[in-house]
């Protein structure tokens, strides 16, 4: 991965933005060793939410593995990245290949959660 972009990605943690009035996106990133769960040595967390609480509109993490749900004899992703594209999906895996990608990847679906939702944005 290229360390620049991992540098811009480890910028944002802790970092929150009010997107429209009570919308916010919440930041956390931070470096970890490399694991099969982690490969990339980096621990991150990207929600788009009220600004008062409750559920995540949409989130982004590698905080535990994907439910890819059913049953069976399906192979274990090693890697948790994964993302929930509405408050009560349990996950679905991500491919993370860089650190801009995701970034743009969150933000494209950021911009989808709000035109869905009828949110005026910019983006």
């Amino acid at each position: 991965m290229d360390e620049g972009e991992l540098e811009l990605l480890l910028a944002l943690d802790g970092s929150d933005f009010e997107m429209t009035p009570g919308v916010i996106v919440e930041f956390a990133a931070r470096r970890t060793d490399a694991t099969p769960e982690r490969p990339h040595g980096v621990s991150y967390a990207f929600v788009l939410r009220r600004k008062d609480g409750g559920l995540p509109w949409l989130r982004f993490d590698n905080a535990h593995a994907a439910d890819e749900g059913g049953r069976g004899y399906r192979r274990k992703r090693a890697a948790y990245d994964h993302w929930h594209r509405t408050e009560k999906d349990k996950g679905r895996p991500y491919d993370f290949t860089t650190a801009a990608r995701l970034l743009d990847d969150f933000w494209k679906e950021v911009k989808r959660v709000l035109d869905e939702k009828g949110i005026p944005n910019d983006l």
